[in-house]
């Protein structure tokens, strides 16, 4: 079988999230295609369009700590549910917002920073919910998994919503993202609890500090943090998605997603071999290399079918360089860590993206938007490779190795809470 689904037949508790994410997600990348239109079209500005990444980054910066560091100690199914009901009174401020005569673009800039904040608060008990109910050893088959998911509503979702967004209106749009939240919530108030880890840490600013010199301390780690933010940074072109429509037609505004998720989704489906590959440090550097040749030749063809198909072939690679890297932080990081780990590395996998996307518009509106595409990939391929020269341990990296890091981790870990406890 190319795709292994060994994990919805392990956990009864990932089958729920993996199912109504699936449904909830198709509904909030209509609004992740509509947003950015919508600005495009009240300012005819990508400059604008690039700011609201920015507005997305500055609470995911602040509230990542916090959702880490919460992660690791409260249930996280209580912050699960929190953050899904959340987000969806956003998706009903933007509904709300959107049949206003003259919608405001300062509600827009509101909305996306509280859903950015949510995401930030949420992404680590995901991430460390998961760990607790999945093996390390199907970990790789997870991120398989995740990002069929995740392709699935990126293909769908975009496209349907420039369709909508353009031929109907962005209400029908947002209206359709708060309607499919339901599976999420029926899915999240459904979970079982899950303890957390024995003798976990009360959220303080030591903890998170502890977090932050461990996470520093492992070159394959930081290696996965630089070059993710380095390839996304210089080379990720979400920004410029309303401009291009200018250009091949404002119905094809959610393509240009939707064929990256479709690379990424042949990547997944086919991703049964890398459960096989242990040399998880250079098969990162190799697809975030890849990535940024793909965008370069994007940057450089006029007609729409080849550059789909380039962007396809990026969103592969990009799904390659994940899977790995996904694959070395749920392998090898400590239980006891994992919710603070999850910050950190959330904050890696948007922080090229959201700041990237800025720097895309401003290049775009001060040059052109080929310009901003070519120049990214070139700054793309050549920060990556001065990235790997830094990272020595991480170009080298083994998998199998970091498992057992991880046993005698944690092993010492139980060891010396039990001595505390006999102390005491």
């Amino acid at each position: 079988m190319l795709l292994d689904l060994s994990p919805l037949k392990a956990s009864r508790d990932y089958r729920l999230l993996f199912f109504g994410q699936l449904v909830s997600f198709f509904g909030s990348m209509m609004t992740f295609i509509v947003v950015p239109w919508q600005m495009y079209q009240l300012t005819q500005s990508s400059a604008m369009v690039g700011y609201i990444y920015l507005a997305e980054f500055i609470p995911m910066v602040v509230l990542a700590f916090v959702g880490g560091a919460l992660a690791d100690f409260l249930d996280k199914r209580k912050m699960l549910r929190f953050t899904e009901v959340g987000q969806t009174v956003v998706t009903a401020i933007l509904l709300g917002n959107s049949l206003l005569p003259q919608p405001q673009i300062w509600i827009l800039f509101l909305a996306v920073s509280l859903h950015a904040g949510l995401a930030a608060i949420q992404r680590p008990a995901f991430e460390s919910f998961i760990q607790k109910v999945i093996p390390a050893e199907m970990m790789s088959a997870v991120m398989a998994l995740n990002s069929i998911r995740f392709s699935i509503g990126m293909i769908v979702g975009p496209a349907v919503a420039g369709i909508i967004a353009t031929q109907l209106s962005p209400s029908v749009a947002y209206g359709i993202d708060f309607l499919t939240f339901g599976a999420s919530l029926i899915a999240v108030f459904m979970l079982r609890s899950v303890p957390s880890p024995e003798n976990a840490e009360r959220p303080s600013f030591q903890g998170i500090k502890r977090a932050w010199k461990y996470a520093f301390s492992r070159q394959e780690l930081v290696g996965t943090y630089f070059i993710d933010i380095a390839a996304m940074f210089f080379a990720f072109p979400q920004a410029l998605y309303p401009a291009l429509a200018v250009i091949y037609g404002d119905k094809y505004v959610g393509f240009f997603p939707a064929a990256i998720a479709i690379g990424a989704l042949i990547a997944s489906a086919t991703s049964a071999w890398t459960k096989n590959v242990h040399r998880h440090g250079l098969m990162v550097i190799s697809a975030a290399v890849l990535w940024g040749v793909a965008i370069f030749f994007f940057g450089l063809v006029d007609s729409l079918v080849p550059a789909l198909i380039l962007l396809a072939a990026a969103g592969f690679f990009d799904m390659i360089s994940g899977i790995f890297r996904g694959a070395i932080w749920n392998q090898t990081i400590p239980n006891y860590l994992r919710g603070r780990l999850a910050s950190i590395e959330m904050m890696s996998y948007l922080t090229g993206p959201m700041l990237g996307s800025a720097k895309m518009g401003i290049v775009a509106e001060t040059f052109s938007v080929k310009t901003a595409i070519v120049s990214g990939g070139v700054l793309c391929v050549a920060s990556v490779l001065g990235s790997a020269l830094f990272f020595p341990k991480f170009f080298s990296y083994d998998g199998r190795e970091g498992i057992k890091q991880r046993e005698i981790e944690e092993a010492e870990r139980s060891e010396l809470s039990r001595v505390s406890e006999a102390e005491f």
